[in-house]
C-alpha cells in the first residue's frame, strides 16, 4: 500500500480547507438571501451565484435548499435552547420580577433574530422536512427546563411541556404582529407586563 507523501497530504488538507470555506460562504450567502427575501423566493441558483459557484458545487455541500436553511439556523436553535435553560432558573426562583425581565429579554432575542423569522415561518409551511425540524426544536425547549418539569406532578408533565410550547408560540406570534407586521401597536413595556400577567401564573406548578 502506497503511503501518502507530505505533498499529497498538504494537497488533501488544502482541498478540505477549501471545501470548508465554500460551505461557510454558502451558509452566509443563504442567511443573507433568506433574511432579506424570505424562504420561498430564494433559489439554489441565487445562493450559488452569490458565492460564485455552480449548482453542482452547492449540491456537493447540501442536498437541497431546506438543508442549507437548517445549517443557517443551527446556531439560532442552540441559543434558543440556552435561553430556555435560563427560564428554568427564573421559574425555580419563583420571582415575578425575574420572569418579567426574562420576557423582556425574550422579545430582545426575537429582535436579534427577526430577519430570519419570515423565512422560518415560510419553510415551516412549505417544507414537510423543516416542519419536522421546527417541531423537534419546539419539543426540545421544555427538555432544557428540568427543574420546571420536576416541579409538576409526574402525571401532569405533558401539560407542563405543552404550556412552555404555547408560551413560545405566543411570544413568536406577538413579536411577528408587533415588530414585523405592525398589526399590534403597544409599547414594549406594556406588552411585557401583559405577557407576564398571563404566563407567570400559567407556568406555576399546581
Amino acid at each position: 500500500m502506497t503511503r501518502p507523501t507530505p505533498a499529497s497530504r498538504r494537497r488533501g488538507a488544502l482541498r478540505e480547507e477549501q471545501k470548508r470555506a465554500t460551505r461557510s460562504r454558502l451558509i452566509e450567502a443563504a442567511r443573507e438571501q433568506f433574511s432579506t427575501r424570505g424562504y420561498a423566493a430564494v433559489t439554489v441558483d441565487d445562493i450559488a451565484s452569490d458565492v460564485g459557484c455552480s449548482r453542482a458545487t452547492f449540491y456537493l455541500h447540501f442536498p437541497g435548499k431546506v438543508d442549507i436553511l437548517r445549517a443557517v439556523s443551527e446556531n439560532d436553535v442552540l441559543t434558543a435552547v440556552e435561553f430556555y435553560d435560563s427560564l428554568d432558573s427564573v421559574l425555580a426562583s419563583g420571582s415575578r420580577d425575574a420572569f418579567t425581565r426574562w420576557v423582556s429579554d425574550a422579545i430582545t432575542w426575537f429582535e436579534a433574530h427577526k430577519e430570519m423569522l419570515a423565512a422560518w415561518n415560510e419553510a415551516t409551511a412549505l417544507e414537510p422536512e423543516f416542519t419536522a425540524t421546527a417541531r423537534e426544536g419546539l419539543h426540545s425547549l421544555p427538555e432544557a427546563m428540568p427543574r420546571y418539569l420536576q416541579s409538576w406532578p409526574a402525571d401532569q408533565r405533558g401539560e407542563a411541556r405543552l404550556r412552555v410550547e404555547l408560551l413560545v408560540a405566543q411570544l413568536e406570534r406577538f413579536f411577528a404582529r408587533w415588530a414585523l407586521y405592525g398589526t399590534i401597536e403597544v409599547p414594549k413595556e406594556t406588552a411585557v407586563e401583559v405577557l407576564t400577567d398571563i404566563w407567570f401564573p400559567a407556568l406555576t406548578a399546581p
